[in-house]
């Protein structure tokens, strides 16, 4: 489909819209926005292809030592006195922050939720389809101007609450390795991270800056996900300088906070945060994507990377100890905020028991993060933003942050960051069974474009299907020996634990809402990510073909 078949998208030398129609889409797909993108395109797909293939060469000699170490050629970087831009008003204080998608119920109440700042994500709890990356652009734009509201289908009604008491908005654009379909510049697909990131900043950015003269709560500000190379974070930093410069945007406007999801990238902080120095804000510990990347980049590298349950898996764990205490160290020794990891727990108003006993994990999980240097915090609903606070506020008082904590001074080793031996724990039947029901029933919502996911209590995104997939792959490919019944993990037994979760959902939900579902394709495509004799490198690559 073409530009104009759009039905509002102009036509723009070189660049194809494609996709079903998305009502207001062309107030986000104007020539402007569109000629911005495509210059984006031009200007730096050459350097991302570049960057993605260096990703496969360092994968290789991973594989080829079994090992990694802190760069030689960078220990200058390491070693100097140097440190990031202040951070500006908004991002002073960063207690607790929420994450979620863009969809119109969420911008509300995530912006109403009392959080310091809500993470719009349009990348692992987004499903990239058409729809939501065009509709989610709208919802910010609304957002910014007051004119955002939305009514449920049971005739509830959510508005903004007044602007001072909203939280600031950081866009997640889609990491380097996703390109968006539905768009092309001479005849190729943009990177998805410059859709997202290229709409959203020519759209908002000067309003934004004008809404900050007089509310400070403003600024155009991003967190980069995926990241796995100071080299990556550069290429970042050089699209912030272009993009400043073509709008007139004054260099330096932008911050972007970096998540340190990938093992790699942990082996690089200094040099991340010196790249993007003149923008940085801080840095994020995730999770599940910790965990995936390392049992992708050592899933060759034998027994001793065996990660055991993932839910046994906490960041109490030794190796995800050190990684938390090397970022803490870091970001303050370069002045920038050491943001902590998720809470997903989603609380039910049914069953209290269920609560109390989450609540409890997620209150000590804050209290470990608050009392370990950081300087705030994730949750995943609203409910847990005042769980949260406290926690922080009992450690912080009025102080908006503590990067005066500069942590433990022992230093972190390559060694510690590795350890994953120690993290005890085992690979159970309960876990695997765990890891298939999470990841089919997380891919099937996927498919039908939802991609932040309640199950079983617990908020999951895409990272959570990936780290549940890689875990079984690792299992099968170690000949792991299941602790609590001694059956060998297997191909034949993963399939037999897919086919009774079908059957299982199909009870559960009654012919007719199995069959309104896509589970037949989730299935095919989880045992395809979880089985493949090669490992793929992201289940959602595959996984874009079957989307719209």
């Amino acid at each position: 489909m073409a530009a104009a078949d759009q039905g509002s998208s102009p036509s723009v030398p070189g660049v194809t819209v494609s996709g079903p129609p998305v009502p207001r889409a062309g107030e986000v797909l104007t020539a402007g926005a569109l000629q911005f993108v495509a210059d984006l395109h031009r200007a730096f797909e050459g350097r991302r292809r570049e960057l993605l293939a260096a990703r496969r060469e360092r994968r290789a000699e991973i594989a080829r030592t079994g090992t990694l170490d802190f760069l030689p050629h960078t220990a200058d970087v390491r070693s100097g006195d140097w440190q990031v831009a202040p951070a500006p008003r908004a991002l002073t204080d960063r207690r607790v922050e929420i994450t979620g998608p863009t969809d119109r119920k969420m911008v509300i109440n995530a912006l109403n939720s009392g959080a310091k700042v809500w993470l719009a994500d349009f990348e692992d709890a987004t499903a990239p389809t058409w729809e939501n990356v065009v509709s989610g652009q709208v919802n910010l734009i609304d957002a910014f101007e007051g004119r955002i509201d939305f009514t449920s289908p049971q005739g509830k009604a959510y508005a903004l609450k007044p602007a001072a008491e909203l939280a600031t908005v950081v866009v997640r654009p889609r990491g380097w390795h996703l390109d968006e379909r539905h768009l092309t510049v001479d005849g190729d697909p943009v990177a998805g991270a410059f859709v997202d990131f290229g709409l959203y900043f020519f759209h908002n950015a000067a309003r934004l800056i004008a809404k900050g003269e007089q509310d400070p709560n403003s600024g155009p500000y991003f967190y980069l996900p995926k990241t796995e190379s100071h080299l990556e974070a550069r290429l970042w930093n050089e699209v912030f300088t272009h993009a400043q410069a073509a709008l007139g945007i004054p260099h330096g406007t932008i911050r972007a906070t970096v998540l340190i999801e990938t093992i790699t990238a942990a082996f690089e902080m200094d040099e991340i945060l010196y790249e993007l120095r003149e923008h940085a804000a801080g840095l994020n510990a995730g999770r599940w994507d910790y965990l995936f990347s390392i049992v992708k980049n050592f899933r060759d590298a034998g027994e001793r990377y065996v990660l055991p349950d993932r839910n046994t898996v906490t960041m109490a764990s030794p190796f995800m100890a050190a990684y938390t205490r090397l970022l803490v160290r870091t970001c303050h020794r370069r002045g920038a905020h050491a943001i902590g990891g998720m809470a997903a727990f989603i609380p039910s108003r049914k069953d209290p028991e269920v609560n109390a006993a989450a609540l409890v994990k997620v209150r000590a999980d804050k209290e470990r993060e608050a009392n370990g240097g950081f300087d705030g915090s994730w949750v995943a609903h609203p409910d847990l933003v005042p769980v949260a606070r406290a926690c922080f506020d009992a450690v912080l008082g009025e102080r908006p942050h503590q990067k005066d904590n500069t942590g433990a001074p022992e230093p972190v080793t390559p060694a510690q960051l590795l350890d994953v031996a120690a993290a005890g724990g085992s690979c159970t039947h309960t876990g695997l069974h765990n890891a298939v029901q999470v990841g089919v029933r997380y891919i099937e919502a996927w498919l039908r474009g939802l991609g932040a996911v309640g199950i079983f209590h617990m908020m999951e995104d895409a990272a959570t299907a990936e780290i549940s997939r890689s875990q079984i792959w690792q299992w099968i490919h170690n000949g792991v020996v299941l602790a609590d019944t001694g059956e060998k993990t297997t191909a034949e037994l993963v399939r037999r634990l897919v086919a009774e979760e079908l059957a299982s959902l199909q009870a559960e939900l009654g012919e007719q809402g199995y069959a309104a579902g896509r589970w037949t394709e989730a299935a095919a495509l989880f045992e395809q990510v979880a089985l493949a004799e090669d490992f793929p490198d992201f289940l959602t690559l595959p996984a874009l073909a079957l989307i719209d």
